[in-house]
């Protein structure tokens, strides 16, 4: 019998696996999450077309415009709220 693992957790660990190896494999891009401190996390290009990633953007733009403080697509929100988003994204 295994031990069960929340989506927050599993998502944690696939979004942090590839932002701790110091390169972003090709078809992935990665983004900065966080209202203060701010961690990167490594995503599918193919999230950027889902409806529910495009609602990120538009916040996004809205709170930085195209100046990004961190050099790089940075994304306004908590991080446990991004990688729930991610969670169910992966599942569809």
């Amino acid at each position: 019998m295994g031990i069960k693992m929340s989506p927050l957790v599993q998502g944690t660990r696939i979004f942090r696996r590839f932002s701790n190896s110091g390169g972003v494999p090709k078809g992935h891009c990665a983004v900065y999450v966080g209202e203060n401190q701010k961690k990167i996390f490594v995503v599918p290009i193919s999230y950027l077309s889902q409806p529910l990633f495009q609602d990120l953007l538009t916040q996004a733009e809205e709170h930085f415009g195209f100046d990004h403080p961190m050099g790089g697509l940075t994304i306004p929100c908590q991080e446990d709220v991004f990688i729930d988003l991610m969670s169910r994204l992966r599942r569809s």
